[in-house]
């Protein structure tokens, strides 16, 4: 959620006050006398400043937008999920590398859908015609759903919806520590919750607007107390001068935290810094003084990628370096714990 002094303004989309989520909103914002202006429609966002490109990105964070989805086609989330469950885009942290600056546009502002009911009606039809096998929806693709969860309370609602499917499973990611809505939620163990971690390094330089990392750690420790099945992503891994002792430092205060034991159901996602040309550019454009190691000649190779472009990652000495840290830290302090991807 946007803390105060953040949120600079808000757009409805006329049709969303007829939606018992969006009426909500509305009535929260009004009273808290936010700047309120009305949409024919989400996709066209109108009336956000910035002549510059880092002041556009800046007032694109300070915006909230809230619409109703018109099209119920889900797209695909692989290799990590089936698909895609939009309830919200955008995301109101302000991270120096993520890859969202280069999908979002030059005005990234955040976006909820009101039209839960709809979605998951979709989502239900889909996991019908893969039945009998599982059909997994990631809630976090291109957005971080926690972060507006005190203003929309979809994620309550999707959760819910999952507890229900036989054949249905929900997983998400987050930076964000608004959970205490969800603690108490019937959740039959079909919603992973991941927290996003990192560094307090890596963090306080980088990851902008978001808790530093003993909130998110205890915001985690909730959730696991709740029973959820659970994990973290550690990304991205910032292989800099003493980035081992960082990272062990990193993973002693998430055992410290979760209190990990054998058989609890707990996944790690390990992944290194990649960036490409354009979201290079697009990140200096925005943070012109970034010290984010992004040299294609120290330590990098290009590698093409699955969707017909190509990045730089580190090379094969300096990945193989670190998966061999992380598998051997996580096997002595997590043992039993699935390591997901470490790539």
């Amino acid at each position: 959620m946007v803390v105060a002094g953040q949120l600079k303004r808000v757009f409805f989309e006329k049709e969303a006050l007829d939606y018992p989520i969006g009426a909500q909103i509305y009535n929260r914002l009004k009273s808290d006398n936010y700047e309120i202006r009305f949409l024919r429609s989400h996709n066209r966002v109108t009336g956000i400043p910035g002549k510059t490109p880092r002041e556009a990105f800046f007032q694109g964070k300070s915006t909230l937008v809230v619409g109703v989805r018109k099209t119920l086609d889900f797209a695909s989330c692989k290799p990590s999920a089936h698909y895609q469950l939009p309830l919200v885009t955008g995301c109101e942290g302000i991270c120096e590398y993520c890859y969202l600056n280069t999908q979002l546009g030059k005005k990234p502002y955040t976006r909820i859908y009101v039209n839960v009911e709809e979605i998951l009606q979709q989502a239900a039809l889909l996991i019908k015609q893969r039945q009998p096998e599982i059909t997994l929806f990631e809630a976090a693709a291109t957005s971080d759903p926690v972060a507006v969860e005190p203003y929309s309370g979809s994620l309550a609602k999707a959760i819910e919806f999952f507890s229900e499917q036989d054949y249905g499973r929900l997983r998400l990611a987050t930076k964000f520590t608004y959970v205490d809505s969800l603690l108490d939620l019937n959740h039959r163990n079909h919603t992973r919750i991941r927290y996003s971690i990192n560094s307090d390094k890596v963090i306080r330089t980088y990851e902008h607007r978001t808790p530093v990392l003993h909130q998110r750690l205890q915001a985690l420790g909730r959730i696991i107390e709740s029973g959820y099945p659970s994990g973290v992503i550690i990304a991205p891994v910032l292989l800099t001068d003493g980035w081992q002792e960082d990272y062990k430092a990193v993973l002693y205060d998430l055992a410290e935290h979760i209190g990990y034991h054998p058989g609890m159901d707990f996944t790690f996602e390990i992944i290194s810094h990649r960036f490409t040309s354009r979201a290079r550019s697009n990140i200096l454009a925005v943070f012109p003084q970034t010290d984010l190691p992004m040299d294609e000649n120290n330590d990098r190779r290009y590698k093409y990628g699955q969707f017909g472009y190509g990045k730089y990652v580190y090379t094969k000495e300096k990945l193989e370096e670190m998966k061999a840290f992380f598998k051997q830290e996580i096997v002595r302090l997590f043992p039993q714990a699935v390591i997901s991807y470490l790539i």
